[in-house]
């Protein structure tokens, strides 16, 4: 990566960041501090992590991996960890994984509207 993009990937990444850091102020200022039980855990969201794994791997393997999977994969590796510890570390992936979603579509190539999902 030559030091252009890397200062332009870098400014674009601090530019999400800003966005998020906003959006949580405005979420705190709307419903103040939030402190909830995590609710994960279970045979269920650990059925889901094993299957969308499967999932996300057949279809990187054939060329049909989308963001969409990617996320629900990290999103149910997440739900089904009970361990604080891990579930931030789990919680941190999702969220990297929705910071390289929104690089990608900000980087993108202009589409005409209805040019349909690439």
């Amino acid at each position: 990566m030559s030091y252009e993009d890397f200062t332009r990937a870098a400014s674009l990444r601090l530019g999400i960041t800003r966005e998020i850091t906003l959006e949580r102020m405005r979420q705190h200022n709307k419903f103040g501090l939030q402190q909830h039980p995590d609710g994960t855990g279970g045979e269920t969201f650990a059925n889901m992590a094993k299957v969308l794994k499967d999932v996300v791997a057949e279809a990187a393997a054939n060329g049909t991996l989308t963001w969409q999977l990617i996320l629900m994969e990290e999103i149910y590796e997440a739900l089904a960890e009970t361990d604080p510890a891990k579930l931030g570390t789990e919680l941190v992936q999702v969220a990297a994984v929705c910071v390289a979603w929104v690089e990608d579509l900000r980087t993108r190539p202009v589409q005409e509207a209805g040019a349909g999902d690439r």
